[in-house]
């Protein structure tokens, strides 16, 4: 279906990748990889036709009909949605210019075996002719707009007035309506809510076109594709499997690779001494002028590229109130629309909340009353004195002085922290040595979003609340993020519908659905596995004449077994709930013993007189004393936490007694 060989691109003077090498099998679904200006929008651009390369060639068969989604589109101005969708008359042109092509071939051909292959070919374009303009066409048009969660409202409206992230949405829509042989999505994922893209995962899962896409959520790599290929340092790799299988193959081979290298260099070596210490002998010159040619004619192996592992300390924020937030009664309208009524939420210490919804469903604007960037319409929205509140959203990056460096721009709220430290933490955020000098007019859209986390972190905020932070970040770019925020000892709420994200990040998730907001304990597989269930609607009662039919016996029986199940899946989400906790609290009580000990242990070399007899011991009393005030303060902190870990069982086992209300855990 499609071939590329020794292809290669600068751009200016930079060498974006060379002799890149890959071929595509009908239905194949490959996964393109790599960091932000890796060029794989650049690679799209050439199996296109859009780009030439500079060198190597595509080879791409007559017939193939290529659906591309960009970055970024403008839906036409003069029709309505569902007429956009279904402007599928270009693809129907082109099977149409194909079936008389082929059927003047099969005219001419005399050859049997080709007469079979182009009448194949010619079937399968008749029955594509067919669904293309079939008369199920609006219906499966409403079908995929309805997967990407339009509602009927909008299909009659015209397509000019959506908001960027809808207008890709529908040109999503179209592309697979058109059902083209391949596809080539680039970042299909960033404008999708978690219902659509659930939904386009089983859709992709579904197609007969071959799929190539660019994508930076894990969850989804792992989903759809059944090959992974990876453009890093210019270079193009092929990893076969779904992206967890890659992971494991990359550290396999860089394995090898360094031991390979490693096995060279120690040959390398033995011959250079070989050479220099025969090379002035005459009875062994001869040899040392045979190892230097065997030494220059060895084809020496890279090194592989050192993963750079990432340690820092961030400032460490205020400590907030146990309740660094809480929503009373909360109201919030627009004009005559109303997107709350009456809520009511509390945030404790320590709580990492994801927010679950539909695009349009109020994520956005329940984070930003609590950042207090929107006033409530009614209720009470009530802040703890202590809390100090951090707030991220993408509008942010107009904020930034286009002409300041990334070194200044970081410097300017980075109070008395030193350049040297400064430096290591905007490392941590992957501008290392002459990049912090870059100017932020020149910084790439996920560049613009690591400065900001960067800068939010280093205010010194003990409350985050981040809006889609993982939008535009590539995925090292993402594994750096949840790396900071795992060491990060604040309050967080967050927005993201990257699946791998929320999983590693949540404790909480809140799920907004028709003005209503719910509060579950766990991450996002908890949220699918134990607790969507039970906002879904409850199944249709059976009809009387079911019920009639059984014996009297057999009601009570039924009931008996239905109770008994809902109180063991009860039981069961109680442990896995309780289980985590009371681990925690045995690692803190084990670790306050040892710290106990160490301070008697301090306290008795502190009593005993032989410790202060001589003065020059007097450094040694010094760091005793040290330790032993560290060793204080490190039992009122473990104290701190044992407390609030015990609180937090204390209350899911109230909540547990008191009826079936764990899911209002908090």
């Amino acid at each position: 279906m499609l071939s590329l060989q020794g292809v290669s691109k600068l751009l200016g003077k930079k060498e974006l990748f060379r002799d890149v090498s890959f071929h595509l099998q009908g239905g194949e679904r490959c996964g393109l990889i790599g960091p932000n200006g890796a060029g794989k929008t650049t690679l799209f651009h050439i199996i296109l036709g859009v780009i030439e390369p500079d060198t190597g060639a595509v080879t791409r068969p007559k017939w193939l009909r290529l659906g591309y989604l960009p970055q970024e589109w403008v839906p036409p101005g003069d029709k309505t949605v569902l007429a956009s969708v279904m402007d599928v008359h270009r693809d129907r042109q082109t099977v149409e210019t194909e079936l008389q092509s082929l059927q003047e071939a099969l005219n001419r051909e005399q050859d049997a075996e080709r007469s079979r292959a182009l009448a194949l070919r010619q079937s399968h374009l008749l029955e594509r002719l067919e669904h293309l303009g079939g008369y199920d066409l609006e219906a499966r048009a409403c079908r995929v707009l309805a997967g990407l969660r339009f509602c009927p409202a909008q299909l009659d409206r015209p397509a000019a007035t959506l908001s960027g992230g809808w207008a890709m949405r529908l040109e999503l829509a179209r592309l697979l309506l058109s059902e083209p042989d391949l596809l080539l999505l680039d970042e299909p994922t960033n404008h999708l809510d978690l219902d659509s893209l659930l939904w386009l995962e089983n859709y992709l899962l579904g197609t007969a076109s071959a799929v190539i896409l660019v994508s930076h959520d894990r969850t989804f790599l792992d989903r759809v594709v059944t090959r992974i290929l990876e453009l890093e340092q210019g270079q193009l790799q092929e990893y076969p499997g779904t992206y967890a299988e890659y992971l494991t193959e990359k550290a396999l081979r860089r394995q090898i690779q360094l031991a390979s290298f490693k096995n060279q260099q120690d040959r390398i070596r033995q011959i250079e001494r070989f050479i220099e210490r025969n090379r002035v002998r005459k009875d062994r010159a001869r040899q040392a002028q045979s190892r230097m040619k065997q030494l220059e004619k060895i084809e020496r192996l890279e090194a592989p590229v050192e993963e750079a592992n990432i340690h820092f300390v961030f400032p460490e924020p205020p400590r907030s109130g146990r309740r660094p937030m809480e929503l009373r009664g909360v109201c919030k309208i627009y004009g005559d629309h109303v997107i709350y009524h009456g809520i009511d939420l509390v945030i404790e210490r320590g709580d990492r909340i994801a927010f679950l919804g539909p695009n349009g469903a109020g994520k956005s604007t329940l984070l930003k009353m609590l950042a207090g960037v929107e006033t409530v319409s009614g209720g009470e929205l009530v802040p703890s004195p202590l809390t100090v509140p951090g707030y991220y959203a993408q509008y942010q990056w107009e904020l930034l002085r286009p002409t300041w460096t990334v070194l200044e721009e970081a410097s300017s709220v980075a109070g008395e922290m030193t350049q040297t430290q400064l430096r290591g933490l905007l490392g941590a955020f992957l501008f290392r040595e002459e990049e912090v000098q870059k100017k932020v007019s020149v910084l790439s859209g996920g560049e613009k979003a690591r400065l900001i986390l960067c800068k939010l972190l280093l205010q010194r905020p003990n409350l985050l609340l981040l809006d889609e932070p993982t939008n535009h970040l590539d995925i090292p770019s993402r594994e750096v993020l949840e790396t900071a925020l795992d060491e990060y000892p604040g309050t967080l709420c967050f927005i993201s519908h990257d699946r791998h994200f929320i999983n590693r990040i949540a404790t909480k998730t809140l799920v907004v659905d028709s003005g209503r907001i719910h509060l579950f304990p766990g991450n996002y597989t908890d949220y699918q596995e134990i607790w969507r269930k039970r906002l879904e609607p409850p199944p249709p009662e059976a009809d009387a004449g079911g019920a009639d039919d059984l014996a009297p016996d057999a009601l009570p029986a039924r009931r008996n077994q239905s109770l008994k199940r809902l109180e063991a899946e009860r039981r069961n989400q109680l442990f896995r709930l309780k289980k985590p906790i009371q681990e925690r609290l045995v690692e803190l009580e084990n670790e306050l013993d040892r710290t106990h000990e160490r301070i008697a242990s301090l306290t008795e070399r502190l009593a005993d007189p032989a410790t202060y007899q001589h003065y020059q011991q007097g450094s040694t009393v010094q760091d005793l004393q040290k330790r032993y005030q560290q060793a204080r303060q490190q039992i009122q902190h473990l104290t701190l936490l044992w407390e609030d870990q015990a609180s937090r069982l204390e209350e899911l086992e109230r909540m547990a007694d008191g009826g079936n209300r764990i899911s209002d855990f908090g």
